[in-house]
């Protein structure tokens, strides 16, 4: 595995342009990707569509196609990854649970109850109830997506958001409280 430094200063070089930067940043922590898209894939579950190596490559495309890689250093680039890798899973989802319902009534969001077994639904929900989070605190659903999405530490994620670890720590139970009135359960993380 490369130092935190090795990888912040491909990633300083990849911000300037530098595209064999990005590569070399990328073979670097590809491991670490894999098992975030592992995390993510366990939480959907049933999707027999999508292999881990198809959501990473997938975000580093599209991570490539990005005009501005605005990662700082290597938890930014965890952060931004894994924020990548969601959207991916969040719209193979609603395609998935579209097709389910013929497409044609909207997922009441609001009503969503924990018993509900179609973990698609369960992944639009959360990005739903996120969303809303995000519009009232965007640092608490911040805070969920490195925690939660990303498998942050909480000094990773501290760091990356310039906050000790007790706010992020406080923020963690806020946004889990938060979703778990949305979405009737707390997120299985601790």
């Amino acid at each position: 595995m490369s130092a935190p430094g090795d990888i912040t200063a491909l990633l300083t070089a990849a911000r300037g342009g530098d595209r064999t930067a990005l590569d070399s940043a990328f073979t670097r922590v590809y491991r670490q990707l894999r098992g975030i898209a592992e995390a993510q894939l366990r939480q959907v579950g049933g999707v027999d569509t999508l292999s881990t190596t198809v959501v990473v490559h997938e975000a580093y495309l599209r991570l490539v196609r990005a005009r501005e890689l605005t990662s700082e250093n290597r938890g930014h680039f965890f952060a931004l990854a894994a924020t990548v890798m969601r959207r991916l899973l969040l719209n193979h989802a609603r395609h998935h649970a579209a097709q389910k319902r013929g497409g044609r009534r909207p997922l009441p969001l609001d009503d969503i109850e924990v018993a509900v077994e179609n973990r698609a639904e369960i992944l639009v929900a959360l990005d739903a109830a996120l969303d809303r989070l995000e519009q009232l605190d965007p640092r608490l659903a911040r805070v969920v997506e490195l925690r939660y999405y990303a498998g942050l530490s909480v000094e990773e994620t501290a760091e990356v958001l310039d906050v000790s670890d007790r706010t992020v720590k406080r923020d963690w139970r806020t946004a889990r409280a938060f979703l778990h009135s949305q979405l009737g359960h707390d997120l299985p993380v601790d």
